[in-house]
């Protein structure tokens, strides 16, 4: 794709080469010098990518039950230090 950027192939050329439909490569170049100058004036900001997306997920769902695995053996060590079996919290 750079090199249809570059001008150092045309996009006739590289799109046959690739096996790619030129709007296709119209459509990745445009998005990609979009995404450029989106970065060069400060926006960091990018959308997620759905593995992204599903491997976040996994993780907060992971980090919910071994919190809730903490607070529970918090909450029965509470009660075997009280000994009266009230829950003081």
């Amino acid at each position: 794709m750079l090199e249809g950027l570059r001008g150092a192939e045309t996009v006739a050329e590289l799109c046959r080469r690739q096996g790619l439909n030129p709007n296709v490569y119209f459509r990745w170049s445009k998005d990609f010098l979009e995404a450029g100058k989106k970065r060069l004036a400060g926006d960091t900001l990018r959308e997620a990518t759905s593995d992204e997306v599903k491997e976040l997920r996994a993780e907060s769902s992971a980090l919910k039950e071994t919190l809730g695995k903490v607070v529970l053996e918090n909450k029965l060590l509470k009660k075997s230090v009280l000994g009266d079996g009230e829950d003081d919290i």
